[in-house]
């Protein structure tokens, strides 16, 4: 697995969620066969034993089980643990959702169904923002309760929690939450970690406008998932195979941004060629 990202032209890798530990210690040998630099890691990592498909929401923050909570925060804990013995930065995390609200999926039918920008869309998505804001003090308290203890840890082992951004309406915390959110975590270890895709995503669902967002979150990445969005929802594209203006976002981020693609699986070997070299030409 290794040497084939490395025989593609990256130079380093990003370690998903759902690795178990057995593969680790593996990447650990390969690390030091090819002296290879790890960017960062994403959680679980490794994953959960008792967790037998490859599920980075698996526990969240924001659960209504205290104990659930509490095994996200060990896991976390764990994966910071992994991220210091492969030398690697970041650590990227999922809050989670408040999963008493069914919000995105309903706007993504009624987008899929060509209803997109009718008054029947705008008056469901005005309904799904009056939803969620009625009750998200609540969890955000949950998410910052934990987020301080894993925060501290990550903080003893000079290591960076990233906050991902998700697709779903429901996670928490929101775009017009985040810098609150960050605020009142008050910690130099945490950040933003900015995925395109899904940004994307809630771009065309006509919940936030990309560019106008990252004129404010931009300045406080500390990475990016880089992956490209064909309409409405199809992500995890090469970059410049889709609809994402990169050469006009990219200029708005630290150049110290981590930036990692995030690709499907399916994506063709051609076509992660071109887009490394595409965006090494136009970003180097």
């Amino acid at each position: 697995m290794v040497e084939e990202i490395l025989a593609l032209g990256f130079q380093q890798i990003e370690l998903s969620h759902g690795m178990p530990a057995p593969v680790l210690e593996g990447v650990l040998e390969a690390r030091r066969k090819h002296r290879l630099s790890i960017s960062s890691v994403h959680n679980f990592l490794p994953s959960p034993v008792e967790i037998r498909v490859d599920d980075p929401d698996c526990y969240e923050f924001t659960s209504h089980r205290p104990s659930d909570r509490e095994r996200a925060v060990r896991l976390t804990c764990r994966t910071i643990d992994w991220a210091e013995k492969l030398e690697a930065p970041f650590v990227v995390v999922h809050c989670g959702r408040i999963r008493s609200l069914a919000l995105t999926d309903n706007l993504r039918e009624m987008v899929a169904g060509g209803q997109f920008l009718s008054r029947a869309y705008v008056d469901k998505k005005l309904d799904a923002v009056r939803k969620r804001e009625r009750i998200d003090e609540i969890y955000v308290q949950r998410v910052l309760e934990c987020l301080t203890e894993v925060v501290d840890y990550a903080g003893t082992k000079g290591i960076r929690i990233g906050i991902e951004n998700r697709e779903y309406y429901e996670a928490v915390p929101t775009e017009r939450e985040l810098v609150t959110f960050l605020r009142r975590l008050d910690s130099a270890h945490v950040g933003y970690w900015h995925d395109f895709g899904h940004a994307q995503i809630k771009h065309n669902l006509g919940l936030m406008d990309h560019r106008q967002w990252l004129e404010t979150a931009a300045p406080l990445a500390l990475g990016c998932h880089v992956h490209d969005v064909k309409w409405p929802f199809r992500d995890h594209c090469a970059p410049f195979t889709g609809e994402i203006d990169f050469e006009t976002l990219l200029p708005l981020f630290p150049k110290s941004s981590v930036m990692v693609f995030e690709l499907s699986p399916r994506t063709p070997v051609e076509d992660v060629r071109a887009a490394l070299q595409q965006w090494t030409h136009t970003f180097a």
